[in-house]
């Protein structure tokens, strides 16, 4: 019997050491991304009342009445700079349709909001580079090769909201 509880005691505190580790891959944040959020996979752009999401790299915006998604943003914003707006970064919420709280976002994150200053996870492109790539794109070349950018740099995070 000694032996039972002894085997118990142990058996129990191995589980009560026991960790779990879970790894959520979302995906790589655009480089106009906020740094610190890696593992975000939301963000509002309270200035032109849009979602991003970091997964599927796409824009998530209302069209009509029905949301619609994209991997570039509509018409209208194509000038909207992404680098310089505010992102909202979406920490609450796990699904596939963040808009389902999108009044709420309208009220606490009005068109103008910004929160804690943000820094992005790179740098703007300077202008010879987007045309260079609008030529590239034009003439078939992807245009993902950007001269002077190493690949897979590790970016610092901090912890801006």
């Amino acid at each position: 019997m000694k032996k039972i509880v002894i085997a118990l005691m142990l058996l129990m505190s191995v589980f009560a050491h026991a960790q779990v580790s879970v790894n959520v891959n979302i995906g790589t944040p655009p480089s106009w991304g906020p740094q610190g959020y890696d593992d975000s996979r939301y963000y509002y752009l309270p200035d032109i009342d849009t979602y991003y999401d970091v997964t599927q790299k796409q824009f998530i915006y209302d069209n009509n009445g029905r949301w619609v998604r994209q991997s570039r943003l509509p018409s209208s914003y194509r000038q909207y700079d992404l680098y310089g707006g505010y992102k909202v970064v979406l920490n609450d919420y796990r699904g596939d349709a963040p808009y389902t709280y999108h009044k709420k976002h309208r009220v606490e994150y009005p068109k103008g909001y910004h929160g804690k200053p943000q820094k992005n996870r790179g740098n703007k492109p300077d202008k010879a580079y987007k045309q260079n790539n609008k030529y590239k794109e034009k003439n078939g070349n992807s245009g993902n090769d950007h001269p002077g950018k190493s690949k897979g740099k590790d970016h610092g995070h901090d912890n801006h909201h």
